[in-house]
């Protein structure tokens, strides 16, 4: 009789051992998914954030020859942050062009960038027929319209095209 109560306290230990463990494997994977899940939700937030950048001109029609310029360095930035040289290095390269006029102004020096907003301040470039609230025509500066291409792969942006309206 006594060595059936020790076995029996023995095998309650067991058990009671048993549940301690598979509550902590429970927990374990629990906490686990979680922290994929947080971590997953982080790297998308931080996606989002920085495709913004690029995405908040896509449907305007009111771009300037100065954003595509900021457009331009934010690219620039980029592709020397992560030291690459054209889209066949990797799927975070970033171009940015304006159609008819510029390819690669991720490329541009600063002499280039600054004949783009030279020749958009010509006379000849403005836009005319504007009028304000006092009834005086005016001119302003031509506008253009952007068109961000996202990549499959990555996310991220690929490419960010402007079209001059």
């Amino acid at each position: 009789m006594e060595n059936a109560s020790k076995a029996l306290i023995m095998a309650a230990g067991v058990l009671i051992g048993i549940m301690v463990l598979s509550l902590a494997v429970y927990l374990f994977v629990t906490f686990g998914s979680a922290s994929a899940e947080l971590h997953g939700q982080i790297e998308q937030d931080r996606i989002n954030q920085f495709n913004a950048q690029f995405t908040t001109y896509q449907s305007r029609q009111d771009i300037t020859i100065y954003d595509i310029i900021t457009v331009a360095n934010l690219a620039k930035d980029n592709n020397e942050y992560y030291g690459l040289t054209s889209s066949d290095d990797s799927n975070y390269y970033i171009s940015v062009s304006i159609i008819g006029k510029n390819s690669q102004l991720e490329k541009a020096d600063e002499n280039t960038l600054n004949n783009l907003i030279i020749e958009d301040l010509n006379e000849s470039n403005m836009v005319s027929g504007v009028w304000d609230d006092d009834g005086i025509e005016y001119k302003r500066l031509r506008t253009y319209s952007c068109t961000v291409t996202i990549s499959t792969v990555t996310n991220l942006v690929k490419s960010v095209v402007f079209k001059s309206n």
